[in-house]
């Protein structure tokens, strides 16, 4: 497969309808699609790149389930045993720095019991793998109300299911910060984890990570290349991980956010808090390599020419189931 460091010249049009290829087992490749929210009259579609970027414009959940977004409601792992999955913790609202630029807000909360624990997590199409990925998130070190400490999951990620035990095809990458340690860190840090594969019970896992105490409060632009058998991690430009092609992607993963509080990591209280973390974009362009510069360029791009949403990225034929779990 060949990578391109830099991006081909592009035209602006309009995709009408979708060629859809028959095979087995491998990406329809001539199937593009591009959709806007009601708000954008454009769309932007390259010679042939495979580009999804969501803006996150929109006014309801339901708007966003249009663009095959997926509210997860399933419980299980991973987080507090007995917890609430729902989009209930998904919601839309202006930027504070620019009031014409709409947000996501993922907002998770407890009480340190089960019943009284809600996850929040979002997901789209299983049908990414190789390329570049990239997301604007606003992570938090503190609750937004109650007291603080729980040990808290903030991230932007990838993933395939577990189809079994130390599945060898299972696939995974995952920005993750921990506002509040845990995973054997005393303290806040931002872990990169590219996984192998791993059993849940008892627990085994086969993966590759990266960590960085500290904090890490405030806007950051995430990067994620996966090229020629190596994963690179970026944060707002600077490499922050390299993972091995022990640990490259061999099943095409759906790209999620989640929010979530660690079993073991929960403080002793029974006061209600709340967690939140806020998404600006994210963007993928598929079997190409961007710099995070670039990635800012292309954004800035689609932005410019009022594209709020568009998908070029062709589902793998047959087309993959898309669980919302994991």
């Amino acid at each position: 497969m060949k990578y391109f460091s830099s991006l081909r010249t592009r035209h602006l049009a309009a995709v009408i309808g979708a060629l859809v290829l028959t095979g087995c087992g491998v990406r329809d490749g001539g199937s593009e699609q591009a959709t806007v929210v009601p708000s954008a009259d454009m769309t932007a579609s390259g010679t042939g790149d495979k580009i999804f970027f969501d803006d996150f414009s929109y006014q309801s959940l339901e708007a966003m389930a249009n663009n095959q977004w997926k509210a997860r409601s399933e419980t299980g792992h991973p987080g507090v045993t007995g917890a609430r999955w729902s989009g209930d913790g998904i919601s839309f609202l202006a930027d504070a720095e620019n009031p014409d630029n709409i947000l996501l807000r993922m907002t998770s909360s407890t009480d340190g019991s089960g019943e009284n624990t809600q996850h929040t997590q979002f997901c789209h199409q299983r049908k990414y793998l190789a390329g570049t990925y990239a997301a604007r998130v606003f992570f938090r070190d503190e609750p937004t109300s109650g007291p603080d400490g729980d040990q808290i999951i903030e991230t932007f990620y990838t993933i395939s299911p577990l189809k079994a035990d130390m599945d060898p095809d299972y696939s995974e990458m995952d920005f993750e910060y921990l506002a509040n340690g845990g995973w054997g860190e005393p303290d806040n840090a931002l872990f990169a984890t590219s996984w192998e594969t791993f059993k849940l019970n008892p627990f085994e896992k086969d993966n590759e990570y990266t960590t960085k105490p500290g904090s890490f409060s405030g806007w950051h632009t995430l990067v994620l290349q996966a090229a020629d058998n190596q994963l690179r991690y970026f944060v707002d430009g600077v490499q922050f991980a390299e993972h091995s092609e022990h640990v490259f992607p061999e099943e095409p993963m759906s790209i999620n956010f989640n929010l979530w509080f660690t079993q073991e990591g929960l403080i002793d209280s029974t006061e209600f808090r709340t967690y939140q973390q806020e998404v600006d974009w994210v963007y993928h362009i598929a079997d190409q390599v961007l710099s995070a510069e670039q990635v800012e360029q292309e954004v800035q791009r689609l932005r410019s020419q009022q594209v709020a949403f568009t998908d070029s990225v062709p589902d793998w034929s047959p087309k993959l189931e898309s669980p919302c779990g994991l």
